[in-house]
């Protein structure tokens, strides 16, 4: 049982706005740095702390400005949803995100809530709101552009509640693919691309293969890695074989 004298300390208004003062003095609160690892080491060794951070943006965009590698870009993003516990919301400007895609990488649509604003200023706007709320597995945003003022508001965002941000850069026209090119505050920047599938020993379209580039990384170095795509957990893995050319696996999350 609390004592008298120290549920009186407790509910003196004077105590309480000293605490207060004090704690803004020091500062805001640190929060336990965390970070989602691939569970593929050639890839969580090139990662500070061996993974994406929590609490941090992490931007993905296809290797050329067409829908094939955008597609890949959305569902490498989806797999690292996918292995994060909790809701993920998706914002998004174009109603034409293709649910089942999702789930074949482990994003089952239970899991998600939609988000569809009418502009991508929008599209902006939700993705800080959910990112500030907390308590969420993740929070991805199909966005066409990133000006820097805008990526260090998101990043604010998601260091606050310690939430992991998943951008998807997704163009409409190609001439829009330049715009990746500008700096962002983003944790890390990936680029992906379709390669042909792995060969299988029999004739037929083997897993599907991306090349998966690390262009920035915060206290780290750029890197490439050629890996197997997402399997129904939304995990990757790391393929040795090199592209022979063979059948190419075109998968599409977009309709339309």
């Amino acid at each position: 049982m609390m004592k008298p004298y120290m549920a009186q300390i407790s509910a003196n208004p004077i105590i309480s706005e000293l605490r207060d003062r004090i704690q803004h003095l020091e500062g805001p609160v640190v929060r336990p740095k965390a970070v989602l690892p691939f569970g593929v080491r050639e890839i969580d060794e090139r990662l500070p702390s061996g993974g994406l951070a929590y609490g941090a943006v992490h931007e993905f965009a296809g290797g050329g400005a067409g829908a094939i590698d955008g597609a890949a870009a959305a569902l490498f993003a989806a797999g690292v949803a996918a292995r994060t516990k909790g809701k993920v919301v998706w914002c998004l400007a174009r109603p034409d995100l293709f649910a089942p895609a999702l789930a074949q990488v482990g994003l089952h649509p239970d899991r998600v809530i939609y988000v569809e604003a009418v502009r991508e200023e929008y599209v902006l706007e939700s993705f800080e709101e959910a990112l500030r709320f907390g308590g969420l597995g993740a929070v991805v945003a199909e966005l066409v552009r990133l000006p820097m003022v805008a990526s260090r508001r998101l990043q604010l965002a998601a260091e606050s509640s310690g939430t992991i941000g998943l951008i998807v850069r997704r163009w409409r026209r190609p001439t829009e693919a330049g715009d990746f090119g500008h700096p962002t505050a983003a944790a890390s920047r990936w680029r992906i691309s379709v390669l042909p599938s792995e060969p299988l020993p029999v004739p037929g379209i083997g897993r599907a293969r991306w090349l998966a580039e690390l262009i920035r990384v915060k206290a780290g170095e750029s890197a490439d890695f050629v890996v197997g795509a997402c399997d129904g957990q939304g995990r990757i893995s790391i393929s040795s074989d090199a592209a022979d050319g063979s059948g190419q696996t075109r998968r599409s999350i977009y309709s339309g």
